[in-house]
C-alpha cells in the first residue's frame, strides 16, 4: 500500500478538487483521508455517508467545585489567561488547560477534566471510505487530530487490501501539515502560477526535505499566469523536482463544485486527459522512489 499526501504552501490551491478526482480515476482501491481538520471539506464533493463517528479530546479544562471552594481569590490573582469569572468560575474558552490554579489551590477545588475538542468520522464514498474530522471552534491540537484520521485511514487501508491512502494534507507548513505528511512514500505539491505560489512551493518544499519525503509537483491554473508558471519550472528543474504535470484554469471545476461532484465526473475530454496523465505520472514518480 502506498501512502499519498496532497499538500500546498497555502489554501485554495485546488488541492481537495484534485484529490477527489484522483480518487475517481481508482475507485475501489483507496482509501482516503482529509486532513484539513480545521475546514474539512473532501466530503462535500465525494458524495460521502457519515456511518461512524468519535469524540476528539486532547486537552483539559479547569472546572471549580463550589462546595469545596471557599472563595480565597487565589486562582483569580494567579491566572494570567483571565480565565477565573469573578464568582471564581471557569471560562472555558480563556482557559489554556495549564493546571496552575489546580495546583495552588489550597483546598483542591479545581480539577482538569477532559475537553471535546471535535469529532472524527468515518464514511462512505463511491471511490471508498474517507476519515474526516471537525474541529471546534478556536480549539488547538489540530496536528493530533490529523494523526488520528491518517492512522484510522491507514488501518482500514491495511484491513481492506487497498492499494493506496491518498491525504488531502492541510495547508501551510505546519503541525498538521507534518501530521499529514508523516509515514507518506511520496507527496504532490500543488503550486500555483503567482509570485507568492513560487514562495510557498519553496517552503513546504523544505518541509519535505526536513522530513525526507521527496515530493513532485504539479502547477494548478497554469494558464492563468503563464510567466510565473515558466519560473516554477525553471525552479523544479534547478532543485531537482519532478514536474507531474500542468492543469489549465477551467470552469468545470467551479460547476462540479457546485453538483458535489468531482470534476472527474462532471467533464471528459482534455481536462480529464490532463488530470489522469498528472496521476499516473506521480504514481511512476512513487513507484520508483520505493522501488
Amino acid at each position: 500500500m502506498k501512502i499519498l499526501t496532497v499538500i500546498s504552501g497555502k489554501g485554495g490551491t485546488g488541492k481537495t478538487s484534485l484529490v477527489a478526482s484522483f480518487a475517481s480515476l481508482v475507485p475501489d482501491r483507496l482509501v482516503l483521508v482529509d486532513g484539513d481538520v480545521d475546514a474539512a471539506n473532501l466530503s462535500l464533493i465525494t458524495g460521502a455517508r457519515e456511518f461512524e463517528s468519535h469524540d476528539f479530546s486532547a486537552s483539559k479544562v479547569a472546572v471549580v467545585n463550589p462546595e469545596t471552594c471557599n472563595s480565597c481569590g487565589l486562582c483569580l490573582e494567579l491566572c494570567r489567561f483571565q480565565a477565573v469569572a469573578g464568582d471564581f468560575s471557569i471560562d472555558p474558552v480563556a482557559c489554556e488547560g495549564c493546571s496552575f490554579c489546580a495546583f495552588a489551590c489550597p483546598r483542591e477545588a479545581i480539577e482538569m477534566q477532559e475537553k471535546v475538542s471535535g469529532r472524527w468520522f468515518v464514511s462512505r464514498t463511491p471511490y471508498g471510505a474517507l476519515v474526516h474530522a471537525r474541529l471546534g471552534i478556536a480549539e488547538e491540537n489540530s496536528g493530533k487530530l490529523v494523526t488520528i484520521v491518517r492512522n484510522k485511514g491507514q488501518e482500514l487501508a491495511k484491513a481492506s487490501g487497498k492499494d493506496y491512502l491518498l491525504i488531502d494534507g492541510p495547508p501551510g507548513i505546519g503541525c498538521p501539515v507534518i501530521a499529514a505528511l508523516s509515514g507518506a512514500d511520496a507527496a504532490l505539491i500543488i503550486a500555483e502560477p503567482t509570485i507568492p505560489g513560487l514562495h510557498d512551493l519553496e517552503r513546504i518544499l523544505s518541509v519535505c526535505r526536513h522530513f525526507g519525503i521527496t515530493a513532485a509537483v504539479c502547477i494548478n491554473r497554469y494558464d492563468l499566469g503563464p510567466e510565473q508558471s515558466k519560473s516554477i519550472e525553471a525552479y523544479c528543474l534547478k532543485e531537482g523536482l519532478v514536474m507531474v504535470g500542468k492543469i489549465p484554469f477551467d470552469r468545470a471545476f467551479v460547476d462540479s463544485m457546485v453538483q458535489g461532484i468531482a470534476v472527474t465526473e462532471y467533464t471528459g475530454g482534455a481536462l480529464l486527459n490532463r488530470i489522469s496523465g498528472v496521476w499516473d505520472h506521480f504514481l511512476n514518480v512513487a513507484e520508483q522512489l520505493s522501488g
